[in-house]
Parts: C-alpha cells; sequence; structure tokens
C-alpha cells in the first residue's frame, strides 16, 4: 500500500511539473527512470585531455572550406603568428564557446552522466561548461544565443549524437588559438561522440556556417583519458592572469589590474 501510494504522488509530481511547464511556454518533457538512464551508458568517466597532434593533423589533412574573402583573412592571421605576433582569439577570457572549445582546446574535460542531461565541465575557464539535454525536449523555437548554444542529444548504442543550435555570432570556428574567424549567425553543429578503444574519446563533428563556410565541414577530435585519484580537472580563472597580485595601504591582499598587448601578454613596468 506505501509503495502505491509513492508511486501515485510521483505521478501526480510529474504531471504537475508537465503542466507548469506548458503554463510557461516550455515544452513538456517526460523524466527518464535514472537508474536506467544512467546505468546502461558507457562508461566515459576520468579526465579527457584533447589529442594535440590530432588537432594539427587534422588541420593539415583537412582544411576548411572557407568563403574566399574569409580565407583572405585566415592567411593573414595565420601569417601572422608565423611572425611571431598571434592575435590570441581568446585572450579577452571569454569563452572558448562552440565550437572552438572542441576543436582547439587544449586544455582537459569532463563529462557527467546525470538523468536527462550530459555535463561536460572544462578546465581552465569557469565558465566552460556545457549541458547537453537527452530528456526528449527540442530546440527552443526561437533560443536566446549563447556561447555554447542550445544543445540537445540522443543515444544510439554507445554514441551520443549532439544537435547544437543558437550559438552567438561572435564565437570563432578556429584552426589555432590565433587563427580563427566568427561564425557570423546561422551556426549549426552536430557531433557524433564514442569511445574509439578503451581510453580514446572520439568526437566526429558536422559545423554548418553558411556566412563563412561555402560547404559544411566534416572534421574529427580525439581525447584520451586519465583516470585514478590525482586524475581531476583543475580550477582556472582566465582574468586571474589580468591581475597581480599585491597588498594594499590597509595590508589586506588584493588584486590590481595589469595592462596586456592584444597579443595578450602583459605589458613591461616602465624602465626607471
Amino acid at each position: 500500500m506505501a509503495h502505491r501510494e509513492l508511486t501515485h504522488a510521483k505521478a501526480r509530481m510529474i504531471a504537475v511539473v508537465a503542466a507548469l511547464a506548458i503554463a510557461c511556454g516550455r515544452p513538456a518533457v517526460t523524466p527518464p527512470n535514472g537508474a536506467t538512464a544512467t546505468a546502461s551508458l558507457p562508461d566515459w568517466s576520468g579526465v579527457w585531455l584533447p589529442d594535440l597532434e590530432d588537432q594539427f593533423a587534422q588541420i593539415g589533412s583537412n582544411p576548411l572550406p572557407w568563403k574566399p574573402e574569409v580565407a583572405a583573412e585566415v592567411k593573414r592571421l595565420t601569417a601572422a603568428e608565423a611572425a611571431g605576433h598571434p592575435k590570441g582569439l581568446f585572450a579577452n577570457c571569454l569563452p572558448e564557446a562552440m565550437p572552438a572549445w572542441m576543436l582547439v582546446s587544449h586544455n582537459a574535460l569532463e563529462i557527467l552522466f546525470t538523468p536527462g542531461r550530459v555535463t561536460m565541465l572544462g578546465e581552465s575557464d569557469g565558465n566552460r561548461l556545457r549541458r547537453i539535454y537527452t530528456d526528449g525536449r527540442p530546440h527552443p523555437a526561437d533560443p536566446d544565443p549563447s556561447f555554447h548554444g542550445h544543445s540537445i542529444g540522443r543515444w544510439e548504442g554507445e554514441t551520443l549524437i549532439v544537435d547544437t543550435v543558437g550559438v552567438l555570432p561572435q564565437t570563432f570556428i578556429a584552426v589555432s588559438e590565433a587563427v580563427g574567424v566568427p561564425n557570423n549567425g546561422g551556426l549549426h553543429v552536430v557531433e557524433r561522440i564514442h569511445l574509439a578503444g578503451a581510453d580514446v574519446l572520439v568526437d566526429e563533428l558536422a559545423i554548418t556556417a553558411p556566412n563563412v563556410l561555402t560547404t559544411t565541414w566534416m572534421t574529427t577530435r580525439r581525447f584520451t583519458r586519465q583516470k585514478g585519484p590525482n586524475a581531476d580537472i583543475l580550477e582556472g580563472v582566465c582574468l586571474q592572469g589580468s591581475f597581480a597580485e599585491q597588498t594594499d595601504a590597509r595590508g589586506d591582499a588584493v588584486f590590481v589590474p595589469v595592462p596586456h598587448t592584444d597579443e595578450g601578454n602583459p605589458v613591461p613596468p616602465p624602465a626607471r
């Protein structure tokens, strides 16, 4: 009897949540069974490090289909980087965002499975966070643009299919941390993420950016796993590098701003 009462109470709660969602203009979704939703998923635990050699190899062997005017800008940025004057796309400490995070990041990430959601946490910046909804909801009809966009996912066997829209037009399609251009709107990213061995995770990306690319760009990125008690992503605050640790007149420990060049390097103090 007690079990049936709890079941009925849970059903009533789900019905109330669905009604509230409809009243607020949000699509109602069916909450998945928590035990089933996570226990049957593949093991993506641990910390995943981007394969940098693979990143560079992909860019060299699979160039992007830039529009001609965009290709000219990419060539200019590439020459500046080769000459020792990289632009520093992320020197302003805004999030790397989609799709650059998955394409050119040099930092570790962690992937968490919870009922109805896959969450990606990235090292090096507190804003490096992706939420991939796997509870059956659709994209909003008119999503508010954001750095990482709105991502919905579904499982095909042990492969996570992720569809992302609603990304800010200012986010970069990048081939390095110094070479890339804003996507300029209309960005659509589809990913197929799966294990390719016990400790290798592969992200197959299809990137459509009609304002800068002539066609959809298909590429892949590989990540290798670290496990164990010492494998963890570390706290990182990008803006911390824009400040120096000093002591004020009261004796309090404080951060004070440090001017930087356009390339992201601290401006040397004036000679005395």
